[in-house]
């Protein structure tokens, strides 16, 4: 068993640190807003730190899972940041949806302490968070992915080395690409059906036996045929993630057409007050259009 500590109480980190503490791990944790932090260990237990410096102290792992690259450098690299209280020997292993460039900064950073670094943005969303089955994309050294992965595994699926620190950043944008196109595709396949009259969930029941299945079909088609966003991973953090993945490609000469229209239409859905509605609701522009 580990001693581990835990930046960032949000959606994802809130439940991924409550498997660490079932798994039987030493759990610190550490939010921004601290009540948040002691509400956490009323339910679960551990201990809350009101800084992320003084959460890190003494632990063999740190694991952070916050907003952007700002706040990451804030929480590792910042005045009270958990850089100041590990120890060489220690192990930073970041789950943030970052860019692969502040990645590489943190591990060049933490390097001159002694400290390893392992970027881990993760997939699966908040009820993959809540039943401890994401899945985590990993760049950095393999002997300490091997090192931190059984303690890694108490709430992911699946966990891979994808290459060198910023390979698991870079892994997460090629996701979040796949994911923009799948959910447009949905959202225009519904919309057709119901312009053709169609039932609109016997449709997908069958398609979805075929050829046309996906995770965001099967578990996004009657939320989104009932008009109901309120599921899962906010478009806010989509765009977000879009924004990184855009910015890159700019950089290594890739071309991202459909993923440039598709976070142009999560703008026109925050535009229509959606900045928290899940990502299936790019459905929602076409219902607005059409009225």
């Amino acid at each position: 068993m580990a001693k581990v500590a835990f930046i960032g109480l949000g959606v994802m980190g809130y439940p991924m640190a409550r498997h660490l503490l079932k798994k039987g791990h030493e759990v610190t944790v550490y939010n921004r807003t601290f009540a948040k932090g002691q509400a956490w260990v009323e339910n679960y237990g551990g201990r809350c730190c009101p800084t992320p410096k003084e959460a890190a102290i003494g632990q063999d792992i740190v694991f952070t899972c916050v907003g952007n690259d700002n706040d990451l450098r804030e929480v590792v690299l910042g005045n009270d940041g958990v850089i100041h209280g590990m120890a060489p020997g220690t192990v930073l292993v970041d789950h943030t949806t970052a860019s692969a460039d502040v990645a590489r900064e943190l591990h060049k950073v933490l390097a001159e302490k002694g400290i390893d670094f392992l970027d881990a943005p993760v997939s699966g969303g908040q009820a993959g968070a809540e039943n401890g089955v994401l899945t985590v994309m990993v760049g950095g050294d393999q002997a300490v992915f091997e090192r931190v992965k059984p303690v890694i595994d108490a709430f992911a699926r699946c966990a891979e080395r994808l290459g060198e620190v910023g390979a698991g950043q870079l892994t997460k944008m090629v996701n979040q690409i796949c994911i923009a196109g799948v959910v447009q595709g949905l959202a225009e396949a519904l919309q057709f059906a119901r312009k053709a009259g169609l039932d609109g969930e016997k449709v997908v029941e069958v398609i979805s036996k075929g050829a046309a299945q996906s995770w965001q079909m099967e578990n996004r088609y009657k939320t989104m045929w009932a008009q109901n966003y309120d599921f899962g991973f906010a478009v806010d953090w989509m765009r977000k993630d879009l924004g990184i993945a855009l910015e890159e490609a700019r950089r290594n000469g890739s071309h991202l057409p459909l993923t440039a229209l598709v976070d142009q239409f999560y703008s026109e859905v925050q535009a229509m007050g959606g900045n928290r509605w899940d990502t299936s609701s790019l459905l929602a522009r076409f219902e607005k259009n059409t009225k």
